[in-house]
C-alpha cells in the first residue's frame, strides 16, 4: 500500500480498507507502505499472499508485479503484461478495436506541441498516457480559443483523445464475472475529487439505463478484461451519449486494480451483487497466484 505515486493517499486508504477486511475474515495481516526497501522487507516477512493495493505508477503498471514474479511471491489482481497494457492508454485502446470494442480517436503527441497549439479540433482530453484516477486531465473545450496550458510535470509525451460526452458508467468484472452496471452523476466531470471525497459524486447502482445499453457494458467490459489478459478483479469505463444509442456507447479504459475505500465502485457493486466486501477481499486473496 502506499508507495511514491502520484495516487499514494488513496492506496493507504485502500490498504487500511482492505487489511482490516481480511483480518475480519480470520487472516494474519502485515501492512506494508511499499518504499524503496520494498525487496527487503517481502523478503524478510515471507507472505504467502501479497494483496497488492497499490495505486498509479510502479504499483498497477507491471512493475511491482514484476519484482513480485522474480520474488516468486504469488499476488493478487493482474499480472506483468495486463497490467503494463492496462495502464498504457494508447495501447489497451489498440487492444480493444482488436477485440471489435468501441473506442474515441487518440493520439499520442509532445507535451509541448499541445500547449503551442491544438493538435486536434476541440472539443478534446488531454491526459497523461500512463496514470490513473484522472490525474492531469484537461478538457479542451469546443469554444477554447487557445490550447490548454498544461502544468510543468505533465510527461513529455501525452494522449489527446476526442471528447466523449455523456454520461458515466462503470461496470466491474470479478473473476470474468461481470457484476453490474453503475451510473455515475456528479455536478461537473468525474474527477479525482469527485471519484474520492465524501459526496464528490453519486453513484446510480444498478443504473437506469435502457436494457440494451446495460447488456452492452456488461458485455464490453468482460470482453475487454479478457482482451488485456486481466486477472482478478478489473473495472472498465465507458461514456454514453444517449442520444446515439448503442451507437453512443465508448469504452474509456480498464483499472486494473480498482479502488477499495469507503467511496469506491467496485465494493459498492459487489454489494448490489451479493458479494460483501470482506467476501470479495477474501476471493481476491484467495485467487492470488504467481505466473499472471
Amino acid at each position: 500500500m502506499g508507495g511514491p505515486s502520484s495516487e499514494r493517499e488513496v492506496s493507504l486508504v485502500t490498504g487500511r480498507e482492505c487489511a482490516a477486511a481480511l483480518r475480519d475474515e480470520g487472516f494474519e495481516v502485515v501492512e506494508v507502505d511499499a518504499g524503496r526497501d520494498l525487496c527487503v522487507r517481502l523478503h524478510d516477512l515471507s507472505p504467502d499472499i501479497v494483496f497488492n493495493a497499490l495505486h498509479g505508477r510502479w504499483g498497477e503498471d507491471g512493475c511491482v508485479q514484476g519484482l513480485l514474479e522474480w520474488m516468486g511471491l504469488p499476488y493478487t489482481h493482474s499480472g506483468v503484461l495486463s497490467s503494463a497494457l492496462a495502464m498504457d492508454k494508447q495501447r489497451s485502446k489498440a487492444a480493444y478495436r482488436a477485440a471489435g470494442l468501441p473506442v474515441v480517436e487518440s493520439r499520442l503527441a509532445a507535451r509541448d506541441a499541445v500547449r503551442a497549439r491544438h493538435v486536434m479540433d476541440p472539443p478534446y482530453v488531454v491526459k497523461p498516457n500512463n496514470e490513473g484516477s484522472s490525474v492531469g486531465v484537461y478538457i479542451v473545450h469546443e469554444a477554447a480559443n487557445a490550447p490548454p496550458r498544461l502544468a510543468a510535470d505533465m510527461p513529455d509525451t501525452v494522449m489527446v483523445e476526442s471528447y466523449a460526452p455523456g454520461r458515466e458508467l462503470t461496470t466491474t468484472v470479478m473473476g470474468g464475472r461481470a457484476l453490474t452496471v453503475t451510473d455515475i452523476i456528479t455536478d461537473g466531470w468525474y474527477d479525482y475529487d469527485a471519484k474520492y471525497k465524501p459526496g464528490g459524486s453519486r453513484h446510480v447502482v444498478p443504473a437506469e439505463v435502457p436494457g440494451e445499453i446495460f447488456d452492452a457494458c456488461m458485455d464490453y467490459a468482460r470482453r475487454a478484461h479478457h482482451a488485456l489478459g486481466c486477472r482478478g478483479l478489473s473495472r472498465t469505463d465507458f461514456r454514453w451519449d444517449e442520444s446515439r444509442g448503442l451507437d453512443g456507447l465508448v469504452l474509456l479504459e480498464t483499472n486494473t486494480q480498482p479502488g477499495m475505500t469507503p467511496t469506491s465502485l467496485s465494493p459498492e457493486q459487489g454489494r448490489v451483487a451479493g458479494i460483501g466486501f470482506g467476501a470479495m477481499c477474501r476471493w481476491i486473496v484467495e485467487d492470488a497466484s504467481c505466473d499472471r
